[in-house]
């Protein structure tokens, strides 16, 4: 669902493509920025809580990170965005 498209040590790239249906396993992020590049409604599953989102395209997001959660396209329609991550450099 995540190809990674630019990785050097202190950062990353990636793009995330969930069409209807799809989602992936629990997993974290380190401090990043997301960019919706289509938009759709995703389910989320954090120590937070559950909790469904609308996504638009081209909105935007910041994180000081997250330690687990996963994530769904519970819509009819594809979810694609790019994450910029930073690395810790380890």
């Amino acid at each position: 669902m995540c190809e990674g498209l630019y990785q050097t040590s202190d950062r990353r790239v990636l793009r995330c493509t969930f069409p209807p249906g799809v989602g992936h396993e629990r997993h974290f992020h380190p401090a990043h920025f997301g960019y919706a590049l289509s938009g759709g409604t995703m389910k989320l599953v954090s120590a937070d809580g559950e909790r469904t989102a609308t996504i638009e395209t081209g909105s935007s997001y910041s994180s000081e990170g997250v330690a687990w959660h996963e994530v769904v396209n519970v819509g009819d329609t594809t979810v694609t965005y790019l994450i910029f991550e930073e690395l810790n450099g380890e």
